[in-house]
């Protein structure tokens, strides 16, 4: 039976997903998480410690592993571990990305590099210390523009600034962030550095993308009804299919597909975001993995598949049935959190729950958790799932199931 090695930070929404696809499969697998587990002696083929900040000692670990415990696929669930996956890929000879092409990915620097030469639109970027003195710097550049962070996700540390006063707001908040120890470690030379760019206007737009032998596969589109202007972006709804025009989608894919050559990515899942406005298609991101959170419970393909299910199959090289998505319209609500402090209580699930169309309602956040809302935070509240005929019903779904949420928030001292 083929065993497939999963790369789970204790940190991810994703664990049961994976481990549910693995288990309709009928596959064996190995979970390596960055902590060690209790049971890590009493299960030493289904779990591993690794470090995913080091991608080498990682490759390494699981060669050794894999002298006693073969493997026969590798997949990373998040950006996190990403680069980590295509170096042990690589040393175990299976099918993946360079790991030039996954660091490439992960880094917003190096991956404006690569897409600005290979001619693929991208926003125009400058890249500063992050001790520069941005009092000086603020005055020479171009306005709106946009500060974050070279390497973390989910929009974490994203702040347009539309005059210099606001940049160098932005650059002090990005600057608090990265100096946070766990960060830091995390992003190595990376947190050492902002990224500025130039705020592209536009409608904003998703595509979840399978590459096969650098081949791209577009599994789904998904617009984001919400504007994304700013000053911070978080992500709520997602709703596909697309309700942009033929020609407007053929315009995404091929933008995807131009970019993961630039990067030279050739296999497994791919996340991507792109804008449209003015004419042209701008690729803002993307990642060397499948969708985040808990969102891609709102797909399915051919007769039920799930996301998870399509990933494993491309990474073990088990067969792919036809991967089309279903009929159905569907979309997903990342629920925000609205301030900063203490959840005291959640109420109205059962009542979000009796919306027409919603599917599921997944509360992540628990009763005396402390919540940090963006641009310094990286997670939400749940997720709020919709099934309908048409994208407008599901959209419209969402935002009733939504509006019936209660939360009492505490103020911290």
């Amino acid at each position: 039976m083929p065993r497939v090695l999963l790369l789970l930070p204790t940190s991810t929404y994703r664990a049961s997903d994976f481990l549910a696809a693995a288990a309709a499969l009928r596959v064996d697998v190995t979970v390596a998480s960055e902590k060690p587990s209790t049971l890590e002696r009493s299960q030493p083929d289904a779990l591993l410690t690794l470090d995913f900040h080091d991608a080498s000692a990682c490759a390494r670990a699981v060669a050794e592993f894999a002298r006693r415990v073969p493997i026969h696929g590798v997949v990373a669930v998040d950006d996190e571990t990403a680069v980590a996956a295509s170096a042990i890929q690589s040393a175990l000879g299976l099918p993946g990305n360079p790991p030039e092409a996954a660091a490439a990915a992960r880094n917003k620097v190096l991956l404006r590099r690569k897409l600005e030469e290979a001619g693929v639109p991208t926003p125009r970027h400058r890249v500063f210390p992050l001790d520069s003195d941005f009092g000086k710097i603020a005055g020479t550049l171009p306005y709106p523009c946009v500060a974050k962070p070279t390497f973390l996700a989910g929009s974490r540390g994203v702040i347009r600034a539309d005059d210099p006063a606001g940049l160098i707001a932005a650059a002090g908040r990005i600057a608090r962030i990265l100096r946070d120890p766990e960060v830091a470690r995390q992003g190595g030379d990376a947190a050492r550095e902002i990224l500025v760019e130039e705020f592209v206007a536009g409608d904003e737009l998703a595509v979840e993308g399978l590459l096969e032998k650098g081949s791209l596969r577009v599994l789904a589109i998904f617009d984001k009804p919400d504007p994304l202007d700013g000053p911070y972006f978080e992500e709520t709804i997602y709703v596909t299919p697309s309700r942009r025009d033929p020609t407007a989608q053929d315009a995404i894919r091929d933008a995807v597909a131009r970019g993961a050559r630039a990067l030279g990515l050739a296999e497994g899942p791919v996340h991507a975001e792109v804008r449209q406005g003015g004419g042209t298609t701008w690729l803002i991101e993307l990642a060397a993995r499948s969708i985040g959170g808990l969102c891609s419970r709102s797909l399915r393909f051919g007769t039920g598949m799930t996301l998870e299910e399509i990933v494993l199959r491309n990474a073990l090289r088990l067969p792919l049935p036809a991967a089309d998505r279903e009929a159905a319209a569907s979309g997903v609500m990342m629920i925000p959190i609205p301030r900063a402090g203490v959840l005291e209580s959640f109420r109205g699930t059962e009542a979000a729950r009796a919306v027409p169309d919603i599917v599921d309602v997944a509360i992540t956040a628990r009763p005396g958790q402390r919540l940090v809302p963006l641009p310094e935070g990286s997670r939400y509240l749940g997720f709020l799932f919709s099934r309908a005929a048409t994208p407008e019903r599901a959209e419209a779904a969402l935002r009733e199931a939504h509006a019936r949420l209660e939360l009492e928030i505490r103020e911290e001292a």
